[in-house]
């Protein structure tokens, strides 16, 4: 598709208060140290940053006003006023009796316990960051792809690797004609056969793992719809998606690594694609489902002597 027909499908509104601090954790990486600080001194203070002008905001980042507007925008506001109304709103959210929130750094020596409460937050704050930046528009339009595909191609490696079989089975389940490829050699062969009236998504957390953007590409230029789903939104895979699906950044420590919290995310992306195809599709898909209980029943049941 067009660049035309792809920021057809982008929505314009600005993100609302509760993505603020997702959208920073999501976008700090790719941009420049002094947007980094206007963005980190916004998502941690908001109520203080809402009081100030953007002179203010400036002066307290070190930055310039400029730099202020332009880390407004990139964040999705039109410009620092509309911002700043975003601050204040999560500032008043903040203040409405909300328990602190718990740090999900994890020492060596934490007790179990520690372990499973600061992983359980962490999971939590991490798919509650995905759904608030999640972009309905570009979900509804990769649902409908889906929905009418002839064929799907899914490619990840890794552990994203892990989230592309399992959006595979899900869809298979429900009739859709679905394959997951993280053998580079067999994605790019298979995307060879691609065209137009089919899907190819790619999953890669970095956004940049050229054994999965290189199969997309391949798809994309024999005329599929192409789906990225990626924590980087300006990496390098969405050259070659007509939609992209953006999961929450993985906060990575010694003892829990990026791509253990950036399962979480997909998979939540990966369980909002198939619930709402499934609810699209449900004519057909309620009957496959069954079918496939049915299949496996037996399975499930006590063996009798």
């Amino acid at each position: 598709m067009t660049n035309d027909v792809k920021e057809s499908f982008t929505s314009d509104a600005p993100p609302p208060p509760a993505a603020l601090a997702a959208k920073v954790r999501t976008l700090a990486p790719s941009m420049t140290r002094s947007m980094q600080r206007v963005a980190e001194a916004v998502a941690g203070d908001p109520a203080g940053c809402a009081a100030l002008t953007v002179t203010g905001l400036a002066e307290l980042t070190g930055t310039s006003e400029a730099t202020v507007v332009r880390t407004a925008r990139l964040l999705g506001y039109p410009g620092y006023r509309d911002l700043r109304l975003a601050l204040a709103g999560l500032a008043a959210q903040q203040q409405s009796g909300r328990a602190p929130a718990v740090t999900a750094d994890i020492a060596v020596d934490d007790p179990i316990a520690d372990v499973v409460a600061k992983l359980a937050h962490d999971e939590q704050q991490t798919l509650a960051d995905t759904a608030a930046g999640l972009d309905t528009v570009q979900l509804g339009a990769a649902v409908a792809a889906l929905s009418t595909a002839r064929r799907v191609d899914i490619y990840g490696v890794g552990a994203s690797g892990l989230v592309a079989q399992d959006l595979a089975q899900k869809l298979l389940r429900i009739g859709l004609i679905a394959h997951a490829h993280s053998d580079p050699h067999l994605a790019v062969t298979n995307a060879v056969q691609l065209r137009s009236g089919d899907v190819a998504i790619a999953i890669t957390h970095s956004g940049s793992t050229g054994d999965v953007i290189e199969p997309l590409r391949v798809a994309f230029d024999h005329g599929a719809t192409t789906v990225a789903i990626t924590g980087r939104p300006d990496g390098p895979v969405t050259q070659y998606a007509d939609h992209v699906l953006t999961t929450s950044t993985a906060r990575e420590s010694e003892l829990r690594p990026a791509a253990m919290s950036s399962r979480t995310s997909q998979l939540l992306v990966v369980d909002c694609l198939f619930t709402c195809v499934t609810q699209r599709t449900y004519e057909t898909a309620a009957p496959a489902l069954a079918a496939s209980y049915e299949a496996l029943a037996h399975r499930h049941s006590p063996r009798t002597r």
